[in-house]
């Protein structure tokens, strides 16, 4: 099936009005955590480094203890790294997202064929 008619589902935690996690703040601790800089983890995600640290600050005031900490020292200066909650939280997200696609592959698929048979393809435009 063509890339265009293929659907993608973005699944955002909310608690209340409060966005806790989506697919951004995700991604930018997933690069806290392969980096262990906030201003690497905003470099890959071309995101200024005062969007990153502010987006780090609301996710850390989400929970009651913050999910991401600041090293201080060493040859590099000091950094960021995730903290054991935020493994965990990060660990969980990230297994809610495959079981979420597992759950709704039939459907996806179903819409998917429904959406190619009425839009245009791509070469047809």
């Amino acid at each position: 099936m063509a890339d265009s008619h293929s659907l993608r589902v973005r699944l955002r935690l909310k608690a209340g009005p409060k966005l806790v996690l989506g697919p951004g703040r995700l991604e930018i601790l997933q690069g806290i955590a392969e980096t262990g800089s906030i201003s690497a983890a905003a470099r890959g995600m071309e995101m200024s480094y005062r969007r990153a640290w502010l987006l780090v600050d609301d996710i850390n005031h989400c929970f009651e203890s913050p999910l991401v900490e600041s090293v201080t020292g060493g040859k590099r200066g000091g950094g960021a790294r995730l903290t054991a909650l935020g493994e965990q939280v990060v660990a969980a997200y990230v297994r809610l997202l495959e079981k979420t696609d597992q759950a709704i592959a039939a459907e996806r698929a179903e819409l998917e064929s429904l959406l190619a048979e009425i839009l245009p393809s791509p070469n047809n435009e």
